[in-house]
């Protein structure tokens, strides 16, 4: 005779081979997220003022106001930013790399 148990134990389980994971478990509410169809970065100066934010920290207020006027170039949907140094100054600038599409730093630099 087999017992009453296991016999629930084989319906449930059952029962559970043809139920979605998602109904047995808590699902995950969905959040609004609103993306842009520009990007996140959708112009040259979003992507200045994304790459100052990175650097200040990083190199110091100072160094990166010094590296005035900022230049954003777009190529393959990457911005391409960097600082300048005044006619005849030899150096190395601050340089970053951001995804247009959203926002990911890619590489951030400076050069010597």
């Amino acid at each position: 005779m087999i017992d009453d148990r296991k016999i629930i134990i084989a319906v449930v389980l059952l029962l559970l081979s043809f139920t979605p994971f998602g109904v047995l478990f808590a699902q995950e509410t969905k959040r609004h997220n609103y993306k842009p169809a520009a990007g996140y970065v959708p112009n040259e100066d979003t992507a200045i003022k994304i790459a100052v934010a990175v650097w200040m920290p990083i190199y110091g207020k100072g160094e990166i106001e010094k590296e005035k006027p900022y230049e954003a170039v777009l190529r393959d949907d990457i911005w391409y930013v960097s600082g300048s140094l005044p006619a005849g100054y030899v150096g190395g600038v601050a340089e970053a790399e951001i995804a247009k599409d959203d926002g990911r730093i890619l590489r951030i630099s400076h050069g010597k």
